[in-house]
């Protein structure tokens, strides 16, 4: 059987940990031209309770817990390494292993340095080293501690949004105010935040920065199963819609797959689906359930995600964020529960699946949304910080101790 399928969740340090000061995010918060609904602030506090939280994930029968380290707690200026910060993550590790719980290490989700920012973040040529360095050093120091690793967290969504309509395409942006606001804080001539802004030529740096981080991680852990994370919708058609529908998976997936050769599996990210006729994507109407994001509610698309994936680069898949914004949580366990049959269905059609993790952890910050959008299994009262877990959280659980899918 190989080894046992791991049950877990995912969160991300901006959205999760609290005062995350030296951030680009953090920065483009609190500037007065804020396109943010509101700032992160304490979020979460994670980065004090983590340890508790640990404990609480292993009391659910979780076997997996998927984190981010800040890059901008480890780096908060260029070329100075933070050895207190590296020791809280080796430790948020050793938790993890202490409670029978694999750590899954994300290298960098979304925020980045605010000094990265004002050097014009991952559209710069040089990102790709400074994305290097940043790797060796907190590779070199979990060590043999962390064997699943992801590089970036969805460096294709910019693509998706694009070509799914909600960002304008590369040759219609214009600079926002928060952005100018931003670059006169950070003392710098230009702010640049992933995934808001022109995809190229980030698109190269980001995929050049993944193929140099598998290998920098690989040195360092050849044990280590190193992938990146991808946003991957279910691409379905109506008559017609075959060759747009196509066209728009090979800009924002196929082009990331195929720089999957030295990777150890591939993180799938699903959340909807995307229908296509001859236009273009097609809105589902107002009848159609949505979530507080506004997707389609359509747990049934991860398994044609993974199907695709699988079939297209005949690696392994690991489900790295799967989940929905909503305040009824009986609409989460429901939306869990098919998922993880969709999630079967692909497994017996052939595709190699490694584990699952929910998005996510925590009701969390959702960027420019804010505190607004309810993804997490944990309810967090941010004013006492107090955790509930919800009804979801248990189901989870369950499908935990069921073990493979």
């Amino acid at each position: 059987m190989g080894s046992p399928f791991l049950w877990g969740v995912a969160g991300s340090g901006h959205q999760i940990e609290g005062g995350n000061v030296h951030s680009d995010y953090w920065l483009a918060e609190h500037v007065a031209a804020s396109m943010f609904a509101e700032p992160s602030g304490d979020a979460c506090d994670h980065y004090a309770r983590c340890f508790d939280d640990v404990a609480l994930l292993a009391s659910l029968g979780y076997s997996c817990y998927r984190f981010s380290v800040e890059w901008s707690r480890i780096e908060p200026a260029e070329g100075d390494f933070d050895e207190p910060a590296l020791d809280h993550y080796v430790a948020l590790a050793e938790r993890c292993r202490n409670h029978d719980i694999e750590p899954m290490v994300t290298y960098n989700h979304f925020s980045c340095p605010a000094w990265f920012a004002a050097r014009g973040g991952w559209s710069d040529p040089d990102s790709v080293d400074r994305f290097g360095r940043y790797c060796t050093v907190v590779a070199e120091a979990l060590g043999d501690r962390v064997d699943w690793a992801c590089t970036l967290n969805e460096p294709n969504v910019g693509v998706q949004l694009r070509e799914d309509g909600i960002f304008p395409a590369d040759d219609q942006w214009r600079e926002f105010d928060w952005q100018r606001d931003a670059a006169r804080v950070a003392g710098g001539s230009q702010f640049s935040i992933f995934p808001i802004g022109p995809t190229q030529p980030s698109q190269d740096h980001l995929l050049a920065a993944h193929g140099r981080a598998v290998e920098i991680i690989h040195a360092a852990n050849p044990r280590c199963r190193v992938g990146m994370t991808l946003a991957v919708q279910d691409y379905q058609t109506m008559p017609g819609g075959h060759e747009a529908a196509a066209e728009s998976r090979r800009k924002a997936v196929d082009v990331y797959l195929d720089a999957t050769g030295g990777d150890d599996f591939i993180g799938v990210q699903t959340y909807t689906r995307a229908v296509y006729d001859p236009e273009g994507v097609v809105d589902p109407g107002p009848d159609v359930e949505r979530t507080q994001m506004g997707y389609e509610f359509y747990p049934e698309a991860l398994g044609g995600a993974i199907s695709y994936v699988a079939s297209r680069t005949g690696k392994p898949v690991f489900v790295t964020e799967n989940g929905i914004a909503t305040e009824h949580d009986e609409r989460r366990v429901e939306y869990l529960d098919r998922a993880v049959a969709s999630m079967r269905a692909a497994v017996t059609g052939g595709a190699e699946v490694l584990g699952y993790c929910h998005w996510s952890i925590f009701d969390n910050y959702e960027w420019v949304h804010g505190y607004r959008p309810k993804f997490g299994v944990i309810a967090v009262d941010r004013t006492t910080q107090q955790r509930t877990p919800k009804p979801s959280a248990y189901r989870l659980g369950d499908h935990a101790r069921a073990g493979r899918p």
